[in-house]
């Protein structure tokens, strides 16, 4: 009985020993239960996953049309004679390289020297004339102060002294226009350039208004191309357009300038020149090349099919604004292939679109794009 009590007393001892580490060990778990629950409760915001791509439409531009052109010099000139006459000299060879006021070649005609030397001769005699009238009338005012002279006659003196002075001008001016056709039998170099045509030969007779040759500048080329009216609402002044070199397609196009545009004309079928200035040192004159004119036009706003969402609210699709997926209803207009033709509204070329990866996705979910 004392050792079952002896035992007992030392069970009840024990237990009560061991009590207040069971209290700390579910104390303990308690916690570490609650921290847990705490932590489920601070989730981490995820990602959706979604692939995306751009809509399409607004201005497109389409394949350039080509125009040929030839390369030509841009400073250019057919040089002629004013007069007719026979080609007597001729000191410049083609391709020879000439400085402004150069003689090109010198034009013979027998009426050219003898018309100016009669012209002259006409000035000095009427010269002489009027000076001796000019005399005449200072004697006659003196002696009509005297009252020796009559009015009448002094009237008359100056009469013929005023005529003679209007004779003298006009035969300035015929003295003038002798010399300039004696001068115009010489053709000079209007400016610095190239001979690069020779059109009539030595000895040959030539009319007046005749081309003779044809000289071109080294400084600046242009192309001049003929195209239709209807394209003519494409091109500017100052646009930039590719020029492509014919005997070489696989060079790189160089980009010309348009400077000037024909305005448009009445007559069916016409085509209007339009004129591209070329890079210095790019081409060289008389070259064929083509010029590239690219159409815009106005295209439909598209996405891919799978982009379109159907539901009992309508079709919409869904857009990337700043990493967060935005539901934005959408008027299907036609099916074109593998993409959908939409009617414009608030979308935009060049919005971003969710094609694939939306059955996880809703209204105002943040996606990354793959």
């Amino acid at each position: 009985m004392n050792l079952f009590r002896e035992k007992g007393w030392n069970n009840m001892s024990f237990i009560s020993r061991s009590f207040p580490f069971w209290t700390a060990g579910l104390l303990v778990l308690a916690f570490s239960m609650s921290g847990c629950r705490g932590g489920g409760e601070s989730t981490v915001e995820t990602l959706v996953s979604v692939r995306a791509t751009e809509v399409t439409g607004g201005q497109m531009e389409e394949i350039p049309l080509r125009f040929s052109g030839i390369v030509r010099a841009a400073q250019r000139a057919t040089l002629t004679f004013q007069v007719s006459g026979t080609l007597k000299e001729r000191p410049v060879e083609l391709g020879q390289m000439v400085t402004p006021g150069d003689a090109l070649a010198r034009l013979y005609n027998p009426a050219l020297e003898p018309a100016r030397d009669s012209a002259a001769a006409r000035l000095d005699e009427l010269k002489t004339q009027f000076d001796q009238a000019q005399r005449e009338w200072e004697r006659s005012s003196r002696l009509h102060k005297r009252g020796v002279v009559s009015e009448q006659t002094l009237e008359q003196i100056a009469a013929r002294r005023d005529g003679l002075r209007a004779s003298m001008a006009t035969a300035e001016a015929s003295l003038a226009e002798a010399s300039r056709l004696l001068e115009e039998s010489v053709l000079r170099a209007p400016f610095a350039g190239q001979v690069e045509a020779l059109l009539v030969e030595r000895d040959e007779f030539v009319a007046a208004g005749q081309p003779v040759m044809r000289l071109s500048s080294p400084l600046g080329r242009e192309v001049e191309v003929r195209v239709p009216a209807h394209l003519l609402d494409f091109v500017n002044v100052g646009q930039g357009l590719p020029v492509w070199l014919v005997q070489d397609r696989k060079r790189e196009p160089v980009t010309g300038t348009v400077v000037e545009i024909a305005q448009g004309s009445s007559i069916r079928g016409e085509l209007h020149p339009v004129l591209v200035s070329l890079p210095p040192n790019s081409l060289a004159s008389g070259q064929p090349v083509e010029v590239g004119i690219a159409p815009v036009r106005e295209s439909a706003i598209t996405v891919p099919l799978l982009a379109v969402v159907r539901d009992s609210t309508g079709t919409s699709v869904f857009r990337i604004d700043a990493g967060v997926a935005r539901r934005v209803p959408v008027v299907v207009d036609r099916v074109i292939g593998e993409r959908v033709m939409l009617d414009p509204g608030s979308l935009k070329p060049g919005d971003r679109v969710v094609y694939a990866g939306m059955t996880r996705l809703v209204d105002g979910d943040r996606v990354e794009v793959r």
